[in-house]
């Protein structure tokens, strides 16, 4: 595994990137040799940030942990890759290294059960006829219906398919078709 390391706003001693290398080649055993890691430190509010992102097998996983201890955030952000990858396990089978989930002797046993996996299948279709409207009454209207999103054609872009959508911080965002 290839890592590439990144700091914002912090200088760390090499010993925080010799642990993160360490806890990330746990992750080696799902890849092949090609798969690459990046891992990029820094500090927000106090908190002590780690952003990790592996690639391998045409598979991106991420992850961003904070904690008050950049170590605790290290193994918080491969906990959660590694959840994430054996929450998608059967559907990554084919893309990751071969026997990547055969149980060896050194791993330790745990009596948690599984997550079991999501089924990603449609269990049912909607269709719409989509007016055209300008954005501020595609907002409106998604506000009426109390709903985190709503499709519309788009007068203000000719007419095209696009979305209007709730954001976090109370703001709206706009999905549109380029073309």
């Amino acid at each position: 595994m290839k890592f590439q390391y990144s700091e914002k706003k912090v200088k760390l001693p090499g010993n925080v990137h010799a642990y993160a290398e360490k806890k990330v080649m746990k992750l080696a055993r799902f890849f092949e040799e090609d798969a690459e890691a990046l891992v990029v430190f820094s500090v927000e509010k106090k908190q002590n940030k780690v952003e990790l992102t592996v690639h391998g097998a045409g598979t991106w996983f991420r992850a961003s942990e904070s904690t008050s201890d950049m170590f605790a955030s290290i193994d918080a952000a491969v906990s959660t890759i590694e959840g994430q990858i054996r929450k998608n396990k059967t559907r990554l089978a084919r893309r990751l290294k071969k026997d990547a989930f055969a149980r060896s002797v050194q791993e330790e046993t745990s009596f948690v059960p599984e997550d079991t996996e999501d089924d990603l299948s449609i269990v049912r279709v909607k269709q719409f006829y989509f007016k055209p409207m300008t954005r501020e009454e595609a907002v409106m209207q998604m506000n009426l219906l109390e709903h985190d999103f709503f499709a519309f054609r788009d007068e203000d872009n000719g007419g095209t398919f696009a979305v209007v959508y709730r954001r976090k911080d109370g703001g709206y965002g706009l999905i549109d078709d380029t073309e």
